[in-house]
Formats: structure tokens, sequence, C-alpha cells
């Protein structure tokens, strides 16, 4: 199966693993995907720092001061 990458350095989509670790990102099943993965880097960030918030206020009643 063939995997798309993300190239962070240049923003060209990669067939394989072609550059370094450190200047990729995914894999991604298309290449289309690939070429949105900034977007979707984007997406996943926030969706995950939302996660953290409410992980982060779990156990906590509204209206009351920390201790």
């Amino acid at each position: 199966m063939v995997e798309y990458w993300y190239n962070l350095e240049t923003g060209a989509v990669e067939e394989g693993m072609v550059s370094p670790g450190y200047d990729r990102a995914g894999p991604f099943a298309t290449r289309e995907e690939a070429a949105r993965a900034p977007e979707i880097i984007k997406e996943r960030s926030r969706a995950w720092a939302a996660e953290e918030a409410a992980e982060d206020s779990w156990g906590k009643r509204s209206g009351s001061a920390d201790r």
C-alpha cells in the first residue's frame, strides 16, 4: 500500500518516506489528504487542546473556587 507524506520544509507531497522524519507529517492514505496536511494538523491540534481543557476541568464544579 502506498503512503503519502507532507514535507513540512518544502510543502511538497511525497510518495513514501523520502524526507527525514523530522521534516515529514503523515502518513496519509491519499495524495489529496497529504496536500491538506497543514489544515488537518491545525484541526487535530484544536481538538486535542479542547480535550485537554475538558480533562483539566474534570471534577470541578462551575462557580466553585479552587482551593
